[in-house]
């Protein structure tokens, strides 16, 4: 267990996924963009990997190193952050996945 809070860092494939996932611009129907995203969800992200990496559950089982977040987002329906330990302690964001899917009444 670590003593105190981790320090977080994103790396460039987690900035990617986000490109690739949403757009530049908010949609014509109000869909969020990537700055709307980097708006609300980030900090939520980072604290929660910060305090809470040692007991987020692992993504591989036996494998400490890898931990996985899923998480009802502000601003989309739901998201997943997979998160590495670095060498030197930090927790690094190394991928995200975004669920774009509209939520509709119909079951």
């Amino acid at each position: 267990m670590n003593d105190g809070p981790r320090r977080v860092r994103a790396t460039t494939q987690f900035f990617e996924d986000l490109d690739r996932q949403l757009p530049s611009k908010r949609g014509p129907n109000g869909e969020p963009s990537t700055n709307d995203f980097q708006t609300f969800e980030p900090l939520r992200i980072v604290e929660t990997f910060a305090s809470e990496y040692d007991t987020l559950p692992p993504l591989i089982r036996g494998r400490t190193d890898y931990r996985l977040l899923i998480a009802v987002g502000t601003i989309v329906p739901a998201f997943s952050v997979i998160a590495q330990l670095a060498d030197d302690g930090a927790v690094e964001l190394i991928q995200l996945d975004i669920d774009t899917e509209t939520f509709t009444d119909e079951t």
